[in-house]
């Protein structure tokens, strides 16, 4: 059962959820973005409450029935990088060929640490495992240990937070798509990981929804279709009790996972990375179009605790 104080820390994190999306309707994303990160002691309540619930919420009611997003995530690098990346380029190896297109070497394999960025960080949970060498990012950190970094403006030439191209094995986006206001800020984000990544390298996405598995799933398939585009091929898809857990694969060539896409066209696929809260809209009494509400974070906070770290 959550408790007040657990609460009080989901309704907080909510309320600026739903605080943003309604600015980003009313100026603009980018501006809504940029007013967003300026507001340092909004942030940094923000971190607190995030690691409030991780750490003393989440992580002390999860029974051992549940998988955590940070489990989710280690267990996953693990099997992926001793044993599904071997199949997979197997299988990508094979469309190159038929595609006459010149395979790279490849090299990306077993290995005693591995690069992993996490954006959206808060308090680098993926630290405790000795097989990542982490990055972890995030505009509000909870921890010094966190780099304190606007993923969605930072020039990856500047080497500023040393984030280098094809430099990574592993990018984390967890809860964070969801946290951007527009689908072009999302877009983005993605790219961004695509040029990080190392090919052959994953993005994990963990994103939140209490429904059952079907209910979202055009939302899903379009987010599939619109990262195949950029070179991702989608290789595990699962449903937790509230979240959707995703791995994307960056192929050895672009085209392979553009192939897949080109195979879909004719599908009824959203051309954005849209999320549910883009669609719940109400007419203010000023006649401005804001947001609803956060519906499909409700459960997610409120009743998380059960099976989220």
């Amino acid at each position: 059962m959550a408790t007040s104080e657990h609460l009080q820390s989901a309704n907080f994190v909510k309320s600026v959820h739903q605080k943003l999306r309604s600015d980003a309707k009313i100026m603009g994303a980018g501006n809504a973005w940029r007013r967003h990160c300026e507001n340092g002691e909004n942030l940094a309540k923000y971190a607190s409450a995030m690691q409030n619930l991780a750490t003393n919420h989440w992580e002390k009611t999860t029974n051992s029935r549940a998988v955590s997003r940070v489990e989710w995530v280690h267990s996953f690098c693990l099997k992926y990088f001793h044993e599904e990346i071997f199949k997979q380029r197997q299988r990508e190896v094979e469309i190159a060929t038929k595609l006459n297109l010149k395979v790279p070497d490849l090299v990306l394999g077993v290995k005693n640490q591995y690069e992993l960025l996490d954006v959206g960080s808060c308090f680098n949970p993926f630290a405790k495992y000795q097989c990542f060498s982490v990055t972890p990012i995030d505009i509000a950190p909870a921890t010094s240990d966190v780099l304190k970094c606007d993923f969605l403006n930072v020039d990856l030439t500047s080497n500023q937070y040393n984030l280098q191209k094809n430099s990574f094995d592993v990018v984390v986006f967890s809860l964070l798509l969801e946290y951007l206001p527009s689908p072009d800020q999302r877009h983005t984000c993605c790219e961004k990981a695509y040029n990080l990544l190392r090919p052959e390298g994953i993005l994990l996405i963990i994103t939140p929804d209490s429904k059952h598995v079907g209910a979202n799933a055009k939302i899903m398939k379009s987010w599939r279709f619109i990262l195949a585009k950029m070179g991702f091929s989608r290789i595990k898809y699962e449903k937790l009790a509230y979240l959707h857990c995703m791995a994307f694969r960056k192929s050895i060539k672009s085209e392979i996972a553009q192939r897949w896409a080109l195979l879909q066209i004719e599908k009824p696929f959203y051309e954005e990375i849209v999320i549910p809260q883009d669609f719940n809209k109400i007419e203010t009494p000023t006649g401005v179009v804001c947001d609803s509400g956060d519906n499909c974070e409700v459960s997610l906070f409120e009743e998380l605790p059960q099976s989220f770290e």
